[in-house]
């Protein structure tokens, strides 16, 4: 299958799937080709409004991060929206396309880092000292994979801005609004799928079976 993965860096809900997301990707049954394709959730916070939640400032935010970690069990560390909150997410998705510039496997494992740094460790990811420490740091564990030298060069390539441009018009393209998003496409037909927010695995399995017109899997 072939999954564009729809997400941001500061999206609670895309945390909070990634177990989900990580034992898909282990799961031996299928053979995957994944692209991750950044949402930037948040321009600024003089252009974003959500009406759903109720949310305008980074003190509003709180509450909904604390309420989906009441739901799904996942760690989370609210308390960043009221002590530190990031002005935008679109420094970490720049810091992402960065990434991918040297592997698609180098992307991934940045972005579950800078997503365990802000969720977890309340760090700032819009600031640009804290993704280029996370980028030391994701070297450190693997030096073979990631290189941080190579990615503080890359922050200031357009190619690197072009790539996240390309990513948002694809987003609005889609009339993708909520994240996580999973398009899913089977390499061996022209049927595809697309699922929309947090989901357990037994209900992403049984989405997968029916789109590969399997009873079970």
């Amino acid at each position: 299958m072939d999954i564009t993965y729809y997400t941001d860096p500061l999206c609670c809900w895309s945390w909070a799937f990634e177990p989900v997301w990580k034992q898909l990707r282990a799961d031996p049954r299928y053979e995957l080709h994944i692209r991750y394709c950044m949402g930037g959730m948040l321009s600024s916070w003089e252009h974003y409004h959500d009406t759903v939640r109720s949310v305008s400032k980074p003190v509003q935010m709180g509450p909904v991060w604390s309420e989906v970690k009441q739901l799904t069990g996942c760690s989370l560390n609210d308390r960043i929206w009221f002590t530190d909150p990031p002005a935008s997410s679109y420094p970490a998705c720049l810091a992402v396309k960065c990434a991918e510039q040297q592997l698609a496997l180098a992307a991934e494992r940045y972005l579950e880092n800078v997503r365990a740094a802000v969720m977890v460790h309340g760090r700032n990811i819009a600031r640009k000292e804290v993704l280029i420490a996370i980028a030391r740091e994701t070297e450190a564990a693997d030096p073979q994979l990631f290189s941080a030298a190579a990615f503080e060069h890359g922050l200031e390539l357009p190619e690197v801005l072009e790539s996240f441009k390309k990513d948002l018009q694809e987003v609005k393209a889609r009339n993708i609004s909520r994240f996580p998003s999973l398009l899913i496409r089977s390499a061996n037909s022209t049927s595809q799928l697309l699922l929309t927010g947090y989901r357990p695995y037994e209900v992403l399995e049984s989405s997968i079976a029916k789109l590969l017109g399997k009873a079970s899997l």
